[in-house]
């Protein structure tokens, strides 16, 4: 028995129970895409759920390439990459989890002290924290946290400690109050001379909270031309309330996440939210 085959083992029974795996190679990466796959060759982007539209049999395609199916897992030409492979790896977006990843002890105290509570992976250096529900994926959200969820893969440590709770707001707000982004500050939402305490002088805040609340909607909601409809739902926000000082940081996040999760960047919601407000002339 070759020291690979506990792999499959351990994948095979990740799979069984709906969690998408795959061979991670030496240096924990991913296989490399074949040449008829490489730089979309076969003829596109993969999504978050499948190996790719030209359905390679081969490891390709990163961690799209995550599957629960036995019967790719013990191909042939799996079985080989198994052979090679140093760990298993799975996509938790595709299995609707949230992975925080702490590089470190400094990023585990500071976890301690921030997030809630959840099951956690000791790892080499630190920890995974892992909630229920997905989110865009980001890297570096602060010193030694990155956070992975669609569109990317973790190793498998273990079944961990503790019990998994859902994916709170504080996690999802570290995908916009990322420091080193160029993202909407203060500035954007500025209470002008003549409000009052941050308050609206024309709306309830009772008001504002369902105006956010049909906002999120109309982005979550949005079938096609995403870039389009989060620009003009930003606009529409900001012309309503940009002026009179009633929008905070909490709000522009609330949008910010219900864009994201229909794939937008950060930057592209900064940018849409930017481009907004100079329509506006705030």
């Amino acid at each position: 028995m070759t020291q690979q085959t506990p792999l499959r083992r351990v994948a095979l029974n990740l799979a069984a129970a709906g969690l998408p795996v795959l061979p991670l190679r030496p240096g924990k990466a991913p296989f490399g895409n074949c040449h008829q796959c490489a730089n979309n060759a076969c003829g596109g982007r993969p999504n978050m759920k499948t190996a790719g539209p030209c359905r390679c049999p081969r490891v390709c395609h990163a961690w799209a390439a995550a599957t629960t199916d036995p019967a790719v897992l013990t191909s042939p030409a799996w079985t080989a990459a198994w052979r090679r492979a140093v760990c298993v790896g799975y996509h938790p977006g595709a299995a609707g989890l949230t992975v925080v990843d702490l590089d470190d002890a400094a990023a585990v105290d500071w976890a301690h002290e921030t997030l809630p509570a959840t099951r956690s992976v000791q790892t080499t250096r630190g920890e995974h924290w892992i909630y229920r529900g997905t989110m865009a994926s980001h890297n570096a959200v602060r010193p030694g946290v990155d956070i992975k969820s669609t569109m990317a893969y973790a190793r498998y440590l273990g079944p961990g400690t503790g019990t998994m709770t859902t994916l709170p707001d504080a996690v999802r707000a570290l995908a916009v109050k990322e420091p080193s982004q160029a993202r909407p500050a203060h500035h954007a939402v500025a209470v002008p001379a003549g409000a009052v305490g941050g308050e609206c002088r024309h709306r309830t805040p009772a008001y504002l909270d369902r105006g956010i609340a049909m906002a999120e909607q109309r982005i979550t909601e949005a079938s096609s031309a995403v870039h389009t409809t989060v620009y003009r739902t930003f606009l529409a926000v900001l012309s309503a309330h940009g002026r009179c000082g009633c929008l905070t940081d909490a709000h522009m996040t609330r949008l910010f996440n219900a864009a994201q999760t229909k794939g937008e960047t950060l930057r592209h919601c900064t940018d849409a939210w930017t481009n907004a407000r100079t329509t506006l002339g705030l």
